[in-house]
């Protein structure tokens, strides 16, 4: 297999964090080819100095934008026409956290959508009115368009590009030696993951939840288990992900059944037995709702 090549842009005020993250994860993915692109750059004390000039962009398959200070000024011309050409000739197209801003600001993210660090969410759609940003989750993928929150999320995007193009035991791989999680990949057009700080409150309400996908679980119980009265849970739980309790569980469920169409031959029902979602006529319904596709359709085009 021909090793894919990724550009890291390395644009003036590139944000140290965010390189490394995309430079770690995916230079140490056997499969991939890593080049970093730019001129010399320094911030917060680091300097970076790019292997590759900008004209390298045009080589990548991938071509990924870490963020970068004072995002309302964009790269210069150079940057933006490198992100454009990259663009034009369908490679995909990587912004985390700010370098989102890098996106837009080359012309090529009108009527897509996408995703920055809530900070900045509402300035990106202030200075690109024509593009539809998304707030409140982790990533957004919309064809070959894919951005995400801030650092953390970057990881959870650049996991989500490994196991598009590897599958998901490198997924795996790769989370363990980075003792990071495994990503909640979006891999059909305009998918969202929609963010679960680890950190939170009900963190460890999740954790169960997702330890028990085959039973069926609701919000009572939940709410018990969160030693909370079932309004002030639903509230929390709103708080803090973004969403209801069962909408959050739903979407837990079919990421699972995603999981296990790709990596197994289990049947259609005994996935939907496995994660929680009946009988195998009422999973095919669910996941066509969810994913835009049916499992055997999904199965065929994401089997490892």
């Amino acid at each position: 297999m021909t090793a894919r090549t990724i550009a890291i842009v390395a644009m003036p005020g590139v944000i140290a964090l965010d390189y490394s993250i995309a430079a770690n994860i995916l230079g140490d993915q056997p499969g991939y080819r890593l080049l970093v692109c730019g001129e010399a750059a320094a911030s917060g004390g680091v300097r970076i100095v790019p292997s590759h000039d900008i004209t390298a962009v045009d080589e990548a398959d991938i071509v990924v934008l870490p963020g970068f200070d004072d995002p309302h000024v964009p790269p210069p011309d150079a940057y933006l026409d490198a992100i454009a050409r990259g663009f034009d000739r369908g490679a995909t197209m990587v912004g985390i956290c700010t370098g989102t801003f890098a996106l837009a600001a080359s012309g090529i993210t009108a009527g897509r959508q996408v995703t920055a660090h809530w900070q900045y969410t509402a300035q990106l759609q202030e200075l690109y009115p024509s593009t539809k940003v998304v707030e409140n989750v982790l990533f957004v993928e919309d064809g070959n368009l894919l951005t995400s929150a801030g650092a953390g999320a970057g990881i959870d995007l650049c996991l989500h590009l490994i196991r598009s193009d590897f599958g998901a035991d490198a997924e795996l791989a790769a989370g363990r030696r980075f003792v990071a999680a495994p990503a909640r990949p979006g891999p059909q057009p305009q998918y969202v993951d929609t963010l679960t700080p680890p950190g939170s409150d009900l963190a460890e309400t999740r954790y169960w939840a997702m330890e028990n996908l085959s039973l069926p679980i609701t919000v009572d119980e939940l709410a018990r288990r969160s030693a909370m009265a079932r309004r002030t849970f639903i509230r929390r739980f709103r708080e803090e992900t973004g969403m209801p309790p069962m909408r959050w569980l739903t979407l837990q469920r079919v990421l699972l059944a995603r999981r296990l169409l790709e990596t197994s031959d289990w049947p259609v029902d005994r996935i939907a037995d496995q994660s929680g979602m009946g009988t195998g006529a009422n999973f095919r319904v669910l996941f066509r709702r969810e994913t835009g596709l049916a499992p055997s359709e999904y199965r065929r085009l994401h089997r490892r």
